[in-house]
């Protein structure tokens, strides 16, 4: 699995998933999903939760894991399918889960993993009132796809006449569930008459689309997957997190002591969300003039780099630093970052990162010809570009020195929960790192769904 491919594909491609009336479901990225998954389904799988994944991306993993076999796959990896399925259909809009649902079914994929997911999802959701009074055709046609069409109107039938468990309905519905007795009455109210509806769109994955005349639709997730991240209106030099924030301050002139106090506290807090990364980054710093930049944004963007410095080395076992053009107190001149780039590559690195505004105002050039040359010298190391930026919106077009290279931008230190695992994600010390990484987001996001659903984690 090209786990740098996948995540830039599951963060940028965001184009819906559709089912056209009567034809067959539109995904046009499919043989990539399935190919990523046949390669590591586990890893595939947890790539789906990664920070800042695209909603209709997280859609397509969950379409993918459900309508795959499990035949062959030990008991953890299925263990973690099923986890994460469980928080995706929790943390994604409901109109998306049942796109995915519906599309199951065009697919004719029903295993017993898909069968447990619609049926939780369609009967023990958080919102699965609100859904079936809106959406009702449709969560009916993924009920009757999930145990088959007779096999669903007869436990509705038994469930209607009073039935909450015989050994038909135990062998047939209750054994998928987790709380039947929330689910049946929920069966009951699939089948119940009901007034004249405004059929499910063409597009069944149209989030809140009425089902039933004049009931309103859920829209949001039940479960929040990614932070909700408050970003200024107006961004300054201090307001684009405590820690570069607690850096101007102190190159400003501040009281030193209270400061580094401060300073402390706020790193142990962002470092203490990462695992340990066992393998050596070296670390090219651009600190020249252009990165303390002048007036108002006078050491923003250098203060935003010397966090990230301050992070990887509380997260990395060995990080070589690198600082090109000056130092972070006394930014004096020019960058040669292909000279950094060389120097890093000496100290034997597993992967080499450049922090830089993208100025390379010494030799224009020269490092796009140096990154060139390296796979003809024999250099396998990995090398990614960091684009230190004021805001997210920064004109790079005559910022990027080296366009070959792998380049993402960050500004805030709320990027740094995307931004560091698209770094390690280059290079193969950073495989363990990520899986351990995402594995905790798991657990976490589990032991929140299994709270929303007031019953134990899996």
């Amino acid at each position: 699995m090209d786990t740098p491919t996948l995540l830039g594909h599951l963060e940028t491609g965001t184009g819906p998933l559709t089912l056209p009336r009567g034809g067959t479901l539109c995904w046009d990225d499919a043989d990539f999903h399935r190919a990523a998954y046949t390669d590591d389904p586990e890893g595939y799988a947890l790539l789906g939760l990664a920070p800042g994944v695209a909603p209709w991306q997280r859609a397509r993993v969950l379409l993918q894991i459900l309508a795959a076999s499990q035949a062959g796959l030990d008991d953890a990896t299925r263990a973690t399918l099923a986890r994460t399925a469980r928080v995706l259909t929790l943390a994604l809009p409901p109109g998306h889960v049942i796109t995915v649902l519906l599309g199951l079914r065009r697919l004719r994929a029903n295993h017993k993993h898909t069968t447990r997911a619609a049926l939780r999802f369609v009967l023990e959701h958080p919102a699965a009132d609100a859904l079936i009074a809106a959406r009702r055709p449709a969560l009916v046609d993924c009920f009757e796809h999930a145990l088959g069409k007779a096999t669903a109107r007869g436990c509705a039938r038994r469930v209607a006449g009073g039935d909450t468990g015989s050994d038909y309905l135990q062998r047939r519905l209750l054994r998928f569930l987790a709380a039947p007795a929330t689910a049946l009455p929920r069966v009951r109210a699939l089948y119940q008459a009901r007034p004249a509806a405004t059929p499910d769109p063409a597009e069944p994955g149209t989030p809140g689309t009425a089902g039933t005349a004049g009931a309103p639709g859920p829209h949001e997730p039940a479960l929040t997957i990614d932070a909700v991240r408050e970003r200024p209106q107006t961004v300054t030099a201090t307001n684009r997190g405590d820690i570069a924030a607690t850096l101007v301050h102190l190159y400003r002139g501040g009281p030193a002591e209270d400061l580094y106090v401060a300073l402390n506290g706020y790193l142990g807090t962002a470092a203490a969300a990462f695992p340990r990364f066992e393998g050596t980054l070296a670390l090219v710093l651009d600190a020249s003039a252009s990165m303390r930049g002048h007036g108002e944004r006078e050491w923003a963007v250098l203060s935003q780099a010397a966090a990230l410095r301050m992070l990887l080395s509380q997260v990395c076992a060995r990080l070589e630093v690198i600082e090109v053009g000056g130092d972070e107190r006394a930014p004096r001149g020019a960058t040669d970052l292909a000279m950094g780039v060389l120097d890093a590559l000496g100290t034997a690195p597993d992967l080499v990162a450049v922090v830089s505004d993208g100025y390379e105002n010494l030799f224009p050039g020269d490092l796009a010809r140096v990154v060139a040359t390296l796979p003809r010298a024999g250099v396998t190391t990995p090398v990614v570009f960091c684009h230190a930026m004021f805001t997210g919106g920064d004109d790079l077009t005559l910022r990027r020195p080296a366009p070959a290279l792998p380049q993402r931008g960050f500004w805030h230190q709320d990027d740094f929960a995307e931004l560091l695992p698209w770094m390690f994600g280059h290079c193969a010390a950073g495989g363990p790192w990520l899986r351990d990484t995402l594995r905790a987001r798991l657990d976490l996001l589990d032991r929140r769904a299994a709270r929303l659903l007031d019953r134990p984690a899996a």
